[in-house]
């Protein structure tokens, strides 16, 4: 599902991010990646979705090589993946409904499919309930647990999380995982960066650590492995 062949990035300023990955990542698992700050973890994520381009080779997901994707098409690849952050990214002046919504708006789904989808995603997250609601009358937790759901409605092969629990407390963080958990079960790829060495350590999962821009550590049920 996702490929990294001799994949670098060297910024303007000369910081290489990534120096000579090589990776490949099948359809429906469930990979963390670790390190520690400053490690490349964010230019990794960020790369998978096109908001980096690599200095040199290929990124593949689902057969479409991002390294010579052209710009006009970026969009449509982002409607085939789903993207979680650390700060939920909702807009604040539409409801639940309408931000879970706006992702089918755009590409023009009609009215009775939307309102279909949103309600199957937001019974999901366990928030149908809150539909009407502004971002501002939730919860950090339900502000992700929407975002989750706004990932998700376009029913996506491939989820890209960056610390999707970095602003959570921990009872909030489990749930999330558990949404996780249930959407990986669906069969939908998850690669998620982060730093909770309790919830890598709990929910066992293949475990990709970088360091330096480098893969130093691919473990099947790995261990979070650095010192909190």
């Amino acid at each position: 599902m996702i490929e990294m062949q001799d994949v670098y990035k060297k910024y303007p300023n000369g910081v290489q991010a990534m120096d000579g990955i090589n990776i490949k990542i099948k359809a429906g698992e469930f990979v963390y990646v670790v390190g520690p700050s400053g490690a490349g973890k964010s230019t990794f994520i960020k790369m998978m979705y096109r908001e980096e381009k690599p200095t040199g080779g290929d990124i593949v997901i689902d057969g479409v090589n991002l390294s010579k994707l052209k710009e006009k098409k970026v969009p449509i690849l982002r409607r085939s993946i789903g993207v979680v952050f650390q700060d939920f990214k909702l807009l604040p002046q539409l409801t639940v409904y309408e931000n879970v919504a706006f992702a089918l708006e755009v590409i023009e789904e009609s009215p009775k499919n939307i309102k279909k989808r949103v309600m199957e995603v937001l019974d999901l997250v366990k928030l149908k309930h809150k539909a009407r609601h502004l971002p501002s009358e939730l919860s950090g937790g339900e502000q992700q647990r929407i975002s989750i759901a706004r990932s998700i409605v376009n029913k996506p092969k491939v989820m890209i999380a960056d610390e999707p629990t970095g602003n959570l407390d921990p009872d909030t963080s489990w749930e999330i995982m558990s949404i996780f958990e249930d959407i990986n079960a669906q069969g939908t790829t998850i690669v998620m960066a982060t730093h909770n060495r309790e919830i890598v350590n709990t929910i066992k999962k293949r475990v990709i650590a970088i360091e330096h821009g480098k893969i130093v550590r691919d473990q099947a049920e790995g261990d979070y492995g650095y010192e909190a």
